[in-house]
């Protein structure tokens, strides 16, 4: 593997420990802080809003600097916020190193994706945002349970200053090995913006807010379902969550390779079909153990199989703004891991089942597949160059295929 590229994806693994690792250690935050759990709750919706506001801004008001120095001056930031967090006294410092981290950690995110892209051959290029994406999702199967068991050991913040050692060994060997990288054409925010006027682009984001949204219905109380629907102990809901992390892990690189060979547009509608009917099938294996494993490989790893597709797609439709497109896609993630939790939570308190989670999760990520169809392969008109050039518009290229 690239060096480079493994740089990149080491930093893209930490900035996801940060968001990741808050959600098994909330209980210790709150006894230490002297706040309810649900209060605590709030660093992760603060982390999730904060990083989907913020990437795209800050990419937008960080355009003339050049990438490489621009990643490390982000890296620096995120090291001071995981310092705070370390240190925090209080409720209300920890939940100031979370805006800190989010801000910081969406950019470091988005320049890991494009950076990488630039320092491999083309036809690598989904493979290698699928290599990215798997050190975030790499979080899941090993920072998360690792983190807990150290934070039941140590305490909570010790996570955070492991955390900041990790970004601080990554700044100084992208220092060392990065040679600078000259920033993309300057765009204004409001040309930037108006890329979401294409219906391609837009559409793009809104199937991967759907697909997260109906993902986290039912992830994000799948502990519940594990319990309650097929009884498992603490152990094996244990072995269940690891076993999906293996699958996430695997899932970008699957999403990158199937991306290199089918084409981004056949990726994404497999990828989300399947995905549909993964989680209208899975409450039904809940009493067959084997196929239960095999629904939660397929549902895990096709949580991440997205990605590398969707990022190439957005470099394809839109080669003028992919740094700010690529940003806007992991926005639109986080929207949706916030959409999917509350509509869970409605859910969970109002259906007799949390096997209805799994259902209306289903139900959106078929819509998912419906926004899909309708924006890849939908027809538009050609236009003579002449006229392109009257309108002064880059922002829709007619491109044909993949």
């Amino acid at each position: 593997m690239n060096i480079k590229v493994l740089v990149l994806t080491l930093a893209a693994f930490t900035v996801g420990l940060v968001e990741l690792i808050i959600g098994g250690v909330l209980p210790l935050i709150a006894s230490d802080l002297g706040v309810s759990v649900s209060t605590a709750g709030q660093l992760i919706t603060a982390y999730a809003l904060v990083y989907a506001v913020s990437g795209p801004t800050l990419l937008a008001l960080t355009a003339k600097i050049e990438r490489r120095k621009l990643y490390l001056l982000s890296l620096v930031v995120f090291i001071l916020g995981s310092l705070l967090a370390f240190w925090s006294p209080n409720f209300g410092v920890l939940l100031a190193s979370r805006f800190v981290t989010a801000a910081s950690g969406s950019l470091i995110t988005t320049l890991s994706l494009t950076i990488a892209v630039k320092v491999v051959p083309e036809n690598f290029r989904a493979r290698v945002i699928g290599i990215v994406s798997m050190g975030i999702s790499s979080a899941i199967v090993l920072g998360v349970p690792l983190g807990v068991l150290a934070a039941n050991h140590f305490g909570w913040r010790i996570l955070f200053l492991f955390i900041a050692i990790f970004a601080l060994l990554a700044m100084f060997v992208i220092y060392k090995l990065m040679e600078p990288i000259a920033p993309q054409q300057v765009m204004p925010l409001r040309q930037q913006l108006a890329s979401l006027k294409n219906v391609r682009i837009a559409g793009a984001h809104l199937v991967t807010l759907l697909l997260l949204a109906g993902h986290y219905t039912l992830y994000a109380y799948f502990t519940p379902f594990l319990e309650n629907v097929m009884h498992l102990s603490a152990s094996w809901i244990s072995v269940v969550y690891f076993f999906f992390g293996l699958a996430a892990v695997a899932g970008g690189m699957i999403g990158g390779v199937m991306s290199d060979s089918l084409g981004a547009k056949k990726s994404i509608l497999i990828v989300v079909g399947v995905f549909a009917l993964s989680l209208f099938i899975l409450p039904f294996t809940a009493k067959m153990i084997p196929l239960f494993a095999i629904l939660v490989f397929v549902w895990g790893a096709l949580s991440w199989a997205l990605s590398p597709a969707q990022q190439s797609y957005l470099i394809q439709v839109a080669p003028e703004t992919s740094e700010i497109q690529q940003s806007f896609n992991f926005s639109a993630l986080q929207v949706g891991i916030a959409a999917g939790s509350a509509i869970g939570g409605v859910v969970i308190d109002r259906a007799p089942s949390v096997t209805y989670n799994a259902w209306v999760g289903g139900f959106i990520v078929v819509l998912a597949f419906g926004v899909a169809i309708y924006t890849l392969y939908r027809k538009t008109s050609t236009r003579r160059p002449q006229q392109e050039k009257q309108s002064g518009s880059k922002l829709e290229p007619n491109f044909g295929g993949d």
